[in-house]
C-alpha cells in the first residue's frame, strides 16, 4: 500500500512528510520546466489543454482532498451532549473566502501573468527598462501562484491523514508538469532570451512551493483548531486560481473545446486517485 510504503520511508513526523512532498511537487515542478529544452515549441493548443488538466486535478483535489475532509473536522459540540454527530461547515467555509480574498489582493498588487506576457509598457520606459520590470513582476506572480499548492500539501500532511497528504501531493505534483513547462515558456514570451533562464524561472517558481509545505504542516500541527480554517483557506486560494486565472487563460485563444476536454480528464484522473489510495 503506498501510505504505508510512505510512511516507513519517512516516518510518521507530518512536518518531516510534508517536507518531501514538497521536495516531489517542486521536483515534478522543475521536470515540467526542463521540458522546454527538449519541447522547444508546443503548440498553443497543446498547452491549453494541458493546463485544462492541471486546473481539473486541482479542481477535484480542493474538494476531495480540502474542502470534504475538512469539514469532517468540524463536528458540532453541545454542552451537556457527549457526541451530535452534527458537522459545520462554517470553519471551512470562512477559510475558502480569506483564501480567495488573499489571492483576490495579491493579484491586485501583481499584475495578471497574461498581461506581463503581451508586454505591455509604460509611456516613460525604455525597451530594456519594460522587458525587465516585465520579467520581475513575471517571477513575482507565479511564486504567488504556485504558494497555494505548497500550502495544500503541507496543510494535507498536517491534517495527519497521509492518504489525503499523498493525493494532495501527487495531484499538485501532476499537475506542476504542464505548469513547469507553460511557465518556461511564458518566461520567453516575458522577456528572457535564452532558455536557461526560462528553465531557472521554471525551477525557481516551484522551489517555494517546499517551504510552504513545512509552513502548511506546522502550523495545523502546532495550533491544530485552526486545521478547518487553513484546509479551507488552501482549497480557496486554489480555486482562486483555477478561476481568475487558468480556465480563462485557457479559453482566450480559440482552444475551449480542447482545454475542456483536459479539465475533465484531470478531474477523472484525480479522483480516481483518491479513491485508489483510500482503499
Amino acid at each position: 500500500m503506498l501510505e504505508d510504503s510512505f510512511v516507513g520511508l519517512v516516518g510518521t513526523d507530518p512536518v518531516v512528510q510534508a517536507l518531501v512532498g514538497g521536495v516531489v511537487i517542486a521536483s515534478l515542478n522543475m521536470i515540467g520546466a526542463l521540458a522546454v529544452l527538449v519541447y522547444r515549441d508546443p503548440s498553443e493548443r497543446v498547452l491549453d489543454t494541458a493546463l485544462g488538466f492541471a486546473a481539473g486535478v486541482m479542481l477535484a483535489a480542493s474538494f476531495t482532498s480540502l474542502i470534504v475532509p475538512g469539514i469532517d473536522l468540524t463536528e458540532v459540540v453541545v454542552p451537556g451532549v457527549p457526541a451530535t454527530g452534527l458537522l459545520s461547515p462554517v470553519p471551512v467555509l470562512v477559510g475558502i473566502l480569506l483564501g480567495a480574498a488573499v489571492l483576490d489582493q495579491a493579484d491586485h498588487w501583481v499584475p495578471h501573468i497574461h498581461v506581463l506576457i503581451t508586454g505591455r509598457e509604460r509611456p516613460d520606459q525604455t525597451v530594456t527598462d519594460a522587458k525587465v520590470a516585465s520579467v520581475i513582476l513575471f517571477i513575482v506572480a507565479i511564486t504567488i501562484h504556485n504558494m497555494p499548492e505548497g500550502l495544500a500539501v503541507g496543510v494535507g500532511f498536517g491534517s495527519g491523514n497521509v492518504a489525503n497528504g499523498i493525493a494532495l501531493m501527487l495531484a499538485i505534483g501532476i499537475q506542476n508538469i504542464p505548469e513547469g513547462l507553460a511557465v518556461s515558456i511564458a518566461a520567453i514570451n516575458a522577456g528572457f532570451e535564452r532558455r536557461s533562464y526560462a528553465v531557472l524561472t521554471g525551477i525557481r517558481s516551484g522551489l517555494v512551493e517546499i517551504p510552504l509545505t513545512v509552513l502548511g504542516a506546522f502550523a495545523v500541527v502546532a495550533v491544530e483548531p485552526i486545521l478547518p480554517y487553513a484546509m479551507g483557506f488552501a482549497a480557496g486560494a486554489m480555486l482562486f486560481v483555477i478561476a481568475d486565472e487558468i480556465l480563462p487563460e485557457t479559453h482566450s485563444r480559440g482552444h475551449e473545446r480542447e482545454a475542456t476536454l483536459g479539465t475533465m480528464v484531470g478531474v477523472v484522473v484525480m479522483l480516481y486517485l483518491d479513491v485508489a489510495l483510500a482503499a
